[in-house]
């Protein structure tokens, strides 16, 4: 851009020299004409003088004219530059507030989203919740609570269930809760009796050592839970689980895999923990 600019003031230098050379020019004969009488002029002689006098002034005007806006121009771009400034200006002083105004609607949003947020039920409120208000629940041992499978086992150990432990508890605050499996040998049932106290739950739970309870054969659990009449059973055998489904409000099948037909009272899960979403 500033090549054009250089080459059109040199051009208008040499024009301007080249005007003031004819001026002088013109001044020399003006003078020599002049100091001749006027009666010897040529009357053809004097109009081309003039006109050539004209010519010259109307040249340098117009060589003149291009001249005035380049020297205005800057003086038409100052607002346009001052008003930029100040709309920049406006945009900077502007933006803090757009920006305090951002971020205290994030924090109200936030603050409102924690407000509604949907409270998490406890382990209490799921256990009722689950259980559908029952009052009173008879459950197996082997299985559900033990880690142990079967009556052999429990004849060298027991095992509680560390994962069950929470809603085992949970359980004995809200039901009246009795506890019941088939043995061969008292050695099993010292070996149950003292895996649950070890646990803490005859002294966190409201579970007490007499609503333990011990048969010596499958039938005869079927027999407790018909005598005690509970809302909910929880077994691991599906044949006593379709046995009871005539006689109990609700039974919770605990197996791996779920059966293709149940009774409409009945619900399957793994374990007992994962029915009340504890894993």
């Amino acid at each position: 851009m500033a090549e054009p600019s250089s080459s059109l003031s040199s051009s208008k230098d040499e024009l301007i020299q080249l005007i003031k050379r004819l001026g002088t020019y013109l001044a020399l004969k003006m003078s020599n004409l002049f100091s001749i009488s006027l009666q010897k002029l040529d009357p053809r002689s004097v109009g081309a003088i003039a006109g050539l006098a004209v010519a010259i002034i109307f040249t340098y005007r117009l060589m003149r004219s291009p001249a005035a806006p380049s020297r205005r121009q800057p003086k038409r771009q100052a607002p346009t530059t001052s008003s930029s400034a100040v709309s920049t200006q406006s945009n900077v002083t502007l933006m803090p507030s757009g920006i305090c105004s951002s971020s205290e609607d994030l924090r109200a949003q936030n603050v409102v989203d924690e407000f509604f947020q949907p409270v998490k039920p406890t382990l209490g409120q799921i256990v009722r919740q689950k259980l559908s208000e029952g009052r009173k629940v008879t459950c197996r041992l082997l299985g559900v609570i033990l880690e142990e499978s079967s009556p052999e086992e429990l004849q060298k150990q027991a095992t509680v269930k560390s994962s069950v432990l929470d809603v085992l508890l949970e359980i004995t605050k809200f039901c009246d809760l009795y506890l019941m499996e088939r043995v061969i040998d008292d050695e099993s049932e010292k070996n149950v009796l003292l895996a649950l106290e070890n646990a803490g739950i005859f002294t966190s739970g409201g579970l007490v050592k007499d609503k333990v309870l011990f048969c010596s054969t499958e039938n005869g659990r079927t027999s407790f839970v018909r005598q005690l009449e509970p809302d909910w059973h929880i077994d691991t055998n599906p044949e006593i689980v379709s046995q009871l489904a005539r006689f109990i409000k609700y039974q919770l099948h605990i197996s791996p895999v779920r059966p293709e037909r149940t009774a409409a009272n009945v619900s399957t899960s793994p374990s007992l923990e994962h029915f009340f979403g504890c894993v």
